[in-house]
């Protein structure tokens, strides 16, 4: 079975966590453990989230310069680096028989999408209301809350294509566990002349990655973040999550756009597009949530796959 794994970028700096190295590392180790545990018996290819880390390398680099704040399409080809350089040594330490690569992924994105108007996507540490205002007026930001906390929001334009799909299906073909589209890959937008330019945005990193993973006729999407699935009374959860739903029941519930929004709606996107399933749920207990003993599953009819061998 083909399984695309996406990890939160707050499952690998946790909310509220300060953003020191040996933190991150320690993080980076448990995600390499979880995804390990499923590596060694099913084919995966890893994708990753950024918005904590990309928000803080904007931090830096605005303290640095502050007049000429750094694009963030570099940002995220820099955190795309750094992460997948982390998780890609984890994994190697942990399936030293196994071939690992990271891939710096490009992403197009509509120059024209109403998403550059509207910007939704939460970056950088989580600020209490008022201190996230306050940055807002300071720094020309636009900030909104993100369940309980407030963070900086940019734009988060809808992925249309990958470029470098070609070499992902050939490493995947060739057994090579990639670790690819990290933080939803490098927005880029193509010129009139029909080459590529990099655009000051965040592409959400699971709608990304149900783009990959239909792309590459993946048999599952694991989705991991901190918490252990899909509540249909988020942000004050009163119940346990939802266990089993289809994607109009999960889109049915409204779920917010900054946050376990895109998840669900990449989940439906791969069930509807592939006949696979998905899974959303906690990096923790990333076996128990791809076997369907917890977090939330999605699916549509028929499941396919179960005897694709490694």
């Amino acid at each position: 079975m083909r399984v695309v794994i996406a990890l939160g970028g707050n499952a690998l700096l946790r909310r509220h966590e300060s953003p020191d190295p040996g933190r991150q590392r320690r993080n980076i180790e448990a995600a390499a453990d979880a995804v390990a545990a499923i590596a060694c018996r099913h084919p995966v290819v890893l994708t990753h989230g950024n918005g904590p880390q990309i928000g803080l390398l904007a931090l830096q680099a605005a303290s640095l310069a502050p007049e000429s704040p750094a694009a963030l399409d570099v940002l995220g080809a820099e955190a795309e680096g750094l992460i997948g350089y982390q998780l890609e040594q984890g994994l190697r330490n942990r399936l030293p028989a196994a071939a690992v690569a990271t891939l710096l992924t490009q992403v197009v994105v509509d120059a024209d999408d109403p998403a550059f108007a509207h910007p939704t996507k939460p970056i950088g540490p989580a600020y209490t209301r008022e201190r996230a205002e306050a940055l807002a007026r300071e720094r020309g930001w636009a900030v909104a809350a993100d369940g309980r906390d407030h963070r900086r929001v940019v734009a988060s334009p809808e992925p249309k294509r990958i470029l470098e799909i070609s070499t992902i299906r050939l490493l995947v073909e060739a057994g090579v566990l990639v670790v690819c589209a990290g933080g939803g890959g490098i927005p880029v937008v193509e010129t009139a002349a029909g080459g590529f330019r990099g655009v000051d945005a965040v592409i959400d990193k699971d709608l990304a990655t149900a783009l990959l993973a239909s792309a590459i006729d993946a048999d599952a999407l694991l989705l991991l973040t901190d918490v252990d699935g899909v509540y249909a009374d988020w942000p004050e959860p009163m119940r346990e999550p939802i266990r089993e739903a289809d994607p109009a029941r999960l889109r049915g519930l409204g779920l917010a756009p900054g946050s376990m929004g895109p998840k669900a709606e990449a989940a439906c996107r791969f069930v509807e597009q592939t006949g696979g399933f998905a899974a959303i749920g906690s990096m923790r207990d990333a076996e128990a949530v791809l076997a369907g003993r917890t977090g939330t599953r999605v699916r549509s009819g028929r499941e396919r796959g179960a005897d694709r061998q490694r």
